[in-house]
């Protein structure tokens, strides 16, 4: 199981508050300047230099296309990519592509964003303290604490006819975990069908109702899903404990400095004159203040 934080829910139409995870935002981060020791020339083009900080803002922002590259595969595609890029933005200086009102309206739009994802960062940057962390930490593990959790195994498979088989295995002495390595259908048969703590309500209801009724050690009778029949074991039970702080950390950091983000736009856009032509008045009145969702976290599995 992971741990993890609900993002925080907003009415933005473009979804700034995310905006400000996106590979826009890591180019302007990228961009800070470094000192020319550690920033080494690769490259020229036409005597225009190509430097490892041009590299690494290609990196960010080229992304997914680079993950199966080993790194120094990765480093030789994006130089190439940024030498062709000097190439062709040279030729394309030279017909004046920038004077064409696309480029223009283009370029624009890029401006506003990049002034837009740099100005969230700082804001984001300027939330995201140990303390406002922490209360976001003490406020999710309040909903948690005492919720009981139940640590069971189970051996799937396909009929009732067999699941009457494998009860009659375990009733003879057979070992539960060992029988589920060799009969259960389950992709955690390797572990001894062994499904780690969870809540009643992260599992189905007919397969939560048998285990939450079950004492510890004992076995159940055919249990029957949408996924087959299941023989029930529980092993444990407990209250359920939130995660140590250090586990979800950067979970939380995430959620706090999306949030500030969502309302900061939502305070800017409170204060800004918007006015809609493409929708009656009623419309495109302003959506409310972003609300965070309600924090969660799910233990990591034992």
């Amino acid at each position: 199981m992971t741990t993890s934080f609900p993002e925080t829910k907003t009415g933005l139409r473009f979804g700034l508050a995310a905006l400000a995870a996106t590979g826009c935002l890591a180019a302007v981060l990228a961009a800070v300047p470094v000192r020319a020791q550690d920033n080494p020339v690769l490259a020229k083009v036409n005597g225009v230099e190509i430097r490892q900080s041009d590299v690494a803002l290609a990196e960010e922002e080229l992304g997914a296309s680079l993950a199966q590259m080993d790194p120094a595969t990765k480093k030789d595609n994006v130089l190439a990519f940024l030498i062709d890029l000097k190439i062709v933005a040279k030729a394309a200086e030279d017909k004046k592509v920038e004077n064409s009102e696309d480029f223009k309206r283009r370029l624009a739009f890029t401006r506003s964003r990049l002034l837009m994802d740099s100005l969230l960062a700082t804001e984001g940057k300027a939330a995201t303290t140990e303390e406002a962390m922490k209360k976001v930490y003490e406020e999710a593990s309040k909903q948690i604490t005492g919720e009981m959790e139940v640590r069971a195994r189970h051996i799937l498979v396909e009929t009732e006819d067999e699941a009457k088989a494998v009860a009659e295995e375990l009733k003879k002495g057979a070992d539960f975990a060992e029988l589920a390595k060799k009969k259960s259908k389950d992709p955690g048969a390797a572990d001894g069908g062994d499904l780690g703590f969870f809540t009643k309500e992260q599992m189905v209801p007919e397969f939560s109702t048998v285990a939450f009724a079950l004492e510890p050690g004992k076995i159940s009778d055919p249990v029957k899903s949408q996924f087959g029949w299941h023989v029930i074991k529980v092993e444990e039970k407990r209250a359920r404990k939130a995660p140590d702080f250090e586990q979800v950390k950067a979970q939380i950091e995430t959620y706090v400095t999306r949030k500030a983000q969502a309302e900061y736009v939502a305070k800017l856009r409170e204060a800004a004159k918007v006015e809609r032509m493409d929708k009656p008045a009623e419309a495109a009145a302003k959506p409310d203040a972003a609300k965070p969702a309600d924090s969660k976290m799910a233990p990591a599995k034992k």
